[in-house]
C-alpha cells in the first residue's frame, strides 16, 4: 500500500522551502535515507533524505515550489509492500470468462447432421486457449517500459550523477549539463572545479567560432535569437559570461529573467529592515598591521606544517573578541518590544561568505575561548563546507557580532549593513602601503588595514563605538597582546 513522504523538520525555525531540484522519478526504487530531492530554506540548502526504502509512485511537488513542512511531497510503495502487488494474479481469472466462447456451441448445433457438426465444433473449443497466451503478452511490455524510463533518467543524470547539491546548483545556474562532465573527485564525484572546466572548454569553443550578428535567426514571438551560447560568448575577443535565467524580451531589446531564489528573497527583507528600523553610523580608521604582517609570514610556513593556512583573519577575529569583551554594549542586543537591553556573556564571530548563492553569515561559537590557531582551523572549515553547501542552518543563528571582509576581492571602506539583530559589523578593507608619519616626524612606509565600524545609534554611542575601535587598532598593532591572550 502506498504511503505519503511528508517534508520533515529540516531546522528550528524553518516553516517552509522552494524545490531546487527533484532527484527521483516515478517507478524509481530508492533506498532509506537516499536523497529525494534538494530543498532551499531562508539561508541553506539540504537534501530531503527518504524515510525507508521502497518505489516512487507518485510525484506530489516541482522545482520551484514552495512547500511548508509537512507538506506531502512524495507517495511511495515501501519495500516490503511486495505482495500488494499480488492482486494481478486474479486478471487470470478475469480471463476465465474469456474462454467462456462456450457461447458459440450453441450456435453450432441448430441445423444439419450432427456427426459432421460435432466434428467442427470439437475443434471450436481449442481455439479458447490460443487467445490465453495474448493476455501474458500484454505483461511482458510493462517492465520494458520501466527499463526504458530508467535508461533515459541514466542519460538525463539524474541522481546517478555523482555531485552534491552545491555542485549540481552550481551547473544549472552556468548551463552545464552534469551528465556530459568527467568527475575527478573521489570515486569519481563531479566537483566544483570539473564544472569550471566545462565551461572553460565551452567558451573556448564559442570564442574560435564565429557567429555573424545579422544572421541571427528570429524566434516565434519575434525577438531576434541572441548569439550568447548556454556557457558563454566571445565579444571583441574578450569572453563574456552567460546570463542566468530564462530569455525573453523588454521594450528595448533581449534581457533573461531569472526567479529570485529564497536566500535572495531572505536577504533582502534582512537588509530591508536593517536599513528601516537601524539608524546606522560608521566610523572609519587605519590600523598598523606592519609587525603583524611580518609576524604572520615568518610563522606561515610553521602553521602550515600543521596544516593550518595562517591569513591576517584570525589576528583580526581574536582582537575583535577581546574588544567585545571589553565593551559589552557591542555585543549587546536592543529589545524594543520589552525596552530592555540583553548583554551576551559569549562572542560567536559570524563571517560573511561569498557564494554562488549569495552572502551568508555564519558564525564561530564563542570565538573568545580560541587560540589564534583554532580560530584558523575553525574559519577554514567552516569556508569551505559553506562553499559546498555542507553546513546546518543553526550556524547561521545565533551570532553577536559580524566581519565582512571586502579585502578578500578588494577595496578599502564602505558602509557595512548591520546584521540585525546585532549591533554593529565591522568591514575590514584590502591591506596597501602608505606613506605614514611616524613619532619621530620621520615618514616610513607601513602597511595600513582600512576598517569600516558601522553601529546601531539606538544603542551604541560614538564614544562607545571610538574605543572599541581603538581597542582593536591596539590589538592589531601589538601582535605579541594576541599571542598571549585568552579571552
Amino acid at each position: 500500500m502506498a504511503i505519503e513522504v511528508k517534508l520533515p523538520n529540516v531546522g528550528d525555525g524553518i516553516d517552509s522551502g522552494d524545490v531546487l531540484e527533484i532527484y527521483v522519478a516515478v517507478g524509481d526504487t530508492v533506498t532509506k535515507d537516499q536523497g529525494l530531492m534538494e530543498l532551499e530554506t531562508d539561508k541553506a540548502t539540504v537534501t530531503v533524505p527518504s524515510p525507508q526504502a521502497g518505489t516512487i509512485t507518485k510525484i506530489l511537488v516541482k522545482p520551484g515550489q514552495a512547500v511548508p513542512i509537512g507538506t506531502a511531497i512524495f507517495e511511495m510503495e515501501p519495500s516490503g509492500a511486495a505482495p500488494a502487488a499480488k492482486p494481478a494474479a486474479p486478471a487470470p481469472t478475469a480471463a476465465a470468462p474469456a474462454p467462456q466462447p462456450v457461447a458459440p456451441q450453441p450456435v453450432a448445433p441448430p441445423p444439419a447432421p450432427k456427426p459432421v457438426e460435432a466434428a467442427a465444433a470439437k475443434p471450436a473449443p481449442a481455439a479458447p486457449p490460443a487467445p490465453q497466451p495474448v493476455a501474458p503478452a500484454p505483461v511482458a511490455p510493462v517492465p520494458q517500459t520501466l527499463v526504458a524510463s530508467a535508461s533515459v533518467d541514466v542519460a538525463d543524470g539524474g541522481d546517478l550523477v555523482a555531485a552534491s547539491p552545491a555542485v549540481r546548483r552550481f551547473a544549472r545556474e552556468v548551463g552545464v549539463d552534469l551528465s556530459t562532465v568527467q568527475g575527478t573527485g573521489e570515486g569519481s564525484r563531479i566537483t566544483r572545479e570539473d564544472v569550471l572546466r566545462s565551461v572553460r572548454e565551452a567558451s573556448a569553443r564559442a570564442s574560435s567560432a564565429v557567429i555573424p550578428t545579422t544572421s541571427r535567426p528570429a524566434t516565434s514571438s519575434g525577438v531576434i535569437a541572441s548569439p550568447v551560447t548556454p556557457v558563454a560568448s566571445a565579444v571583441g575577443g574578450n569572453k563574456v559570461p552567460a546570463l542566468p535565467g530564462t530569455p525573453g524580451a523588454d521594450d528595448y531589446g533581449p534581457v533573461r529573467v531569472e526567479k529570485m531564489s529564497k536566500i535572495r528573497k531572505t536577504i533582502a527583507n534582512q537588509m530591508h529592515k536593517s536599513w528601516s528600523t537601524v539608524p546606522r553610523v560608521t566610523n572609519f580608521d587605519d590600523a598598523d598591521v606592519t609587525d603583524l604582517e611580518a609576524f604572520r609570514l615568518s610563522s606561515k610556513d610553521d602553521y602550515a606544517a600543521q596544516g593550518i593556512k595562517l591569513t591576517t583573519m584570525p589576528f583580526l577575529m581574536k582582537a575583535v573578541a577581546i574588544a567585545l569583551r571589553n565593551n559589552p554594549m557591542m555585543n549587546a542586543l536592543i529589545d524594543m518590544e520589552n525596552d530592555q537591553v540583553v548583554y551576551r556573556d559569549y562572542v560567536n564571530l559570524g563571517v560573511a561568505v561569498d557564494t554562488d548563492r549569495g552572502l551568508v553569515v555564519p558564525n564561530i561559537r564563542n570565538a573568545h575561548l580560541l587560540s589564534i590557531p583554532d580560530i584558523a582551523k575553525a574559519l577554514a572549515d567552516m569556508a569551505a563546507r559553506v562553499r559546498t553547501g555542507d553546513f546546518g542552518v543553526n550556524e547561521l543563528r545565533g551570532g553577536t557580532f559580524t566581519i565582512s571582509n571586502l579585502g578578500a576581492i578588494g577595496g578599502t571602506y564602505s558602509t557595512p549593513i548591520i546584521n540585525v539583530p546585532e549591533v554593529a559589523i565591522l568591514l575590514v578593507g584590502r591591506t596597501r602601503k602608505l606613506p605614514v608619519v611616524m613619532d619621530d616626524d620621520s615618514i616610513a612606509v607601513r602597511q595600513m588595514m582600512p576598517l569600516s565600524l558601522s553601529y546601531d545609534h539606538r544603542l551604541v554611542d560614538g564614544g562607545t563605538a571610538a574605543r572599541f575601535l581603538n581597542d582593536i587598532i591596539a590589538l592589531l598593532e601589538a601582535p605579541s597582546r594576541l599571542l598571549l591572550a585568552i579571552s
